[in-house]
């Protein structure tokens, strides 16, 4: 198994990039926060954790931006009917906060946005991955209400990145949004209500 790559990145584009480890290219097929990396280091060295696809007629390598990806890309495969091309559209169509995020919340809509996926395979991969990715991100007993539709999940996911740059951890943040009732909330409101929430710990 291939664990990672790090080596001189020769190209990077939507669909794979390819990184030089002693004299070999290696063609990597990468998710959103992979390939926004990789862009900038095209000429330079670059690092992605990798997965290794054996299959009777290819070899496919599919690279990601840091661990927790991987982990979300090897518990989509376990799902039934979801393969590693659409596990990796997952990851490019959202990041890895927003997906966990999303089957915390039980947001089928969310992850229906991914070409390739409807609303049944959605909610089987909410229904299986459930208890499995969101325990990691701060719990599953999310009493979040819908605002509109499916804005729920990217209000969250964006309310996450937005504590990650103030300096909190991830699992602070998701317990802190874990069972905000956010409707009619803005983005700044919201932050300040999982603010509010951890200072009166």
């Amino acid at each position: 198994m291939i664990y990672s790559l790090r080596g001189l990145v020769l190209d990077c584009n939507p669909n794979y990039a390819v990184i030089e480890c002693g004299g070999v290219g290696y063609q990597v097929f990468i998710t959103g926060a992979a390939e926004r990396r990789l862009a900038n280091l095209v000429g330079g060295e670059g690092f992605v954790f990798t997965y290794l696809k054996v299959s009777e007629d290819a070899m496919e390598l599919y690279g990601f931006a840091d661990q927790e990806e991987l982990d979300i890309f090897k518990h989509l495969i376990d799902v039934s009917g979801v393969g590693a091309k659409m596990a990796v559209a997952v990851l490019k169509q959202m990041t890895a906060e927003k997906f966990a995020i999303a089957v915390g919340s039980g947001d089928a809509k969310a992850i229906s946005r991914t070409p390739g996926i409807g609303n049944k395979i959605a909610q089987r991969i909410i229904l299986e991955l459930k208890d499995k990715i969101a325990k990691g991100y701060g719990g599953t007993d999310s009493t979040v209400e819908e605002t509109s539709e499916n804005e729920v999940g990217g209000m969250l996911g964006d309310a996450v990145d937005t504590l990650l740059v103030l300096g909190y951890k991830r699992s602070e943040a998701m317990a802190a949004l874990n069972g905000l009732d956010v409707s009619g909330m803005k983005l700044e409101d919201v932050v300040k209500a999982a603010l509010n929430k951890m200072t009166k710990r």
